[in-house]
C-alpha cells in the first residue's frame, strides 16, 4: 500500500507542523499538475505522501528551512536543453550542476539551462515546481549521486508549494534515471 494521497482543501495541520516544519493545507494540492504527479506516484508504487508547504519554496534553502532538513536533502528538478531535447537532472540542493560535466556525460554540446517555456512544454509544470514524474512524455533523467547520502530526500510535486519525500533508490526507480555525478 502506498501513502501518496491528495488532501482535501479543508485546512489540515500535520503533526510535524508542531515542530515548525511544514503545514498541510491543501490549496496547491488541488492543482492539476500536483494531482497528475500524485496519480503517477501511486501508479509507480512510491512510498511517500504529497504535502503542501506553508509557503512557496522557490529555492532549496527555502524548502529545507520549511521541512527542517539539510539543503542537501532537497532534490532540485532542473531541466536542461541539449540540442532541443529536454534533460531532467535531479540534483542535490547543496550544489550546482556543472554544465561542462553534464555535456560530457550526455556527449552533447552545448547543454544550457532551459527557458521557462521549454520547461513547461516538456514537463507541463512551471519552474520551481517541476516534479520528477508526471510529464507529457518521458525524458532522459540523471539523478545526482550526492542525494544517496540522505536517508530521505524531498522533491517538488508539480507546484512550488507541494513536495513529497522519497529515497535516492526510489527516485532512480520512479524516474528510470541514471545515477550521475553532476556537480
Amino acid at each position: 500500500m502506498n501513502n501518496f494521497r491528495l488532501l482535501e482543501s479543508t485546512p489540515l495541520i500535520s503533526e510535524r507542523q508542531q515542530e515548525g516544519t511544514y503545514k498541510v493545507v491543501g490549496v496547491s494540492l488541488q492543482n492539476p499538475s500536483v494531482q497528475r504527479v500524485a496519480a503517477q506516484l501511486r501508479a509507480l508504487g512510491a512510498s511517500g505522501e504529497v504535502v503542501e508547504l506553508s509557503e512557496a519554496a522557490p529555492t532549496a534553502a527555502d524548502a529545507a528551512r520549511q521541512l527542517g532538513c539539510s539543503i542537501g536533502a532537497i532534490a532540485n528538478s532542473l531541466v536542461f536543453n541539449a540540442k532541443d531535447k529536454p534533460i531532467l537532472v535531479m540534483t542535490s540542493g547543496a550544489h550546482r550542476v556543472d554544465l561542462g560535466q553534464l555535456g560530457a556525460l550526455l556527449e552533447v554540446r552545448p547543454v544550457t539551462r532551459a527557458e521557462p517555456d521549454f520547461v513547461r512544454e516538456h514537463t507541463g509544470m512551471s519552474i520551481g515546481g517541476v516534479a520528477p514524474v508526471g510529464h507529457p512524455k518521458p525524458m532522459r533523467t540523471l539523478v545526482d549521486v550526492d542525494l544517496a547520502r540522505h536517508a530521505q530526500v524531498w522533491v517538488a510535486a508539480g507546484h512550488p508549494q507541494s513536495v513529497f519525500p522519497t529515497t535516492y533508490d526510489e527516485l532512480l526507480r520512479i524516474t528510470g534515471g541514471n545515477a550521475a555525478e553532476v556537480g
